[in-house]
Parts: structure tokens; sequence; C-alpha cells
């Protein structure tokens, strides 16, 4: 779970660099939001889903709960990153959360 996390975490600052070689600071910034968009609510679940398993509570009920929270709270911090950041460089933005969300198929890609 964490794994995936870090993962997620690495290809948002590759993809910020990248943005702020082409782009420029904003595009940096926007890219790192749209990652943290995904980032964030990711190890908040894997950390619930860490302590379930741990105090022996874990269930597809929790879980599906759980995952409900997480993408809800993806929604809220797009939401909030679309209002509070003026300078927002939609194309980075987008290609944040797409790498964020992919870092994990390019993972099992590079080592199959």
């Amino acid at each position: 779970m964490f794994r995936a996390v870090f993962h997620q975490s690495v290809a948002t600052l590759i993809v910020a660099a990248l943005a702020l070689l082409l782009i420029g600071r904003h595009g940096a910034v926007s890219a790192g939001l749209g990652g943290a968009a995904i980032v964030v609510p990711n190890l908040f679940f894997a950390l619930s889903l860490w302590a379930a398993a741990k105090s022996g509570r874990a269930s597809v009920g929790r879980f599906f709960v759980g995952e409900f929270i997480k993408v809800a709270a993806t929604l809220a911090l797009l939401v909030i990153v679309a209002g509070a950041y003026r300078d927002l460089h939609w194309l980075a933005l987008l290609a944040g959360m797409f790498v964020a969300l992919k870092a994990n198929l390019f993972v099992i890609l590079t080592k199959a």
C-alpha cells in the first residue's frame, strides 16, 4: 500500500520538475497540486486500511466506504485547487494527476 503511494509521490515530483522546465513555476505548482490531489487521499486511505488490518477490523464494507471517501476527497481537493490557485495551468494539473494515477502501472511495466 505504502509503496504505491511512494511511487505516486515520486512520479508527481518528476512531472513537476518537467513542468518547471517546460512551462515554468506556475506549471510546476499546477502539476504538483494535481499529483497531490491524488496522493494525499491515497495516503490516508492506505493508513486507514493499515490501521484496520492491524486492529483486526478489516472488512469489505470498510474498504468500499474508504474508497468512496478517497474519491470524494480527491474531487474536493481539485475543486479547492481550481478555486484557490489563480495561475493554474490546466494541462500541467491534468498531467500531474494522470502520472500519479498511472505511476504503479509504469512500475509494473518496467519490471516486466
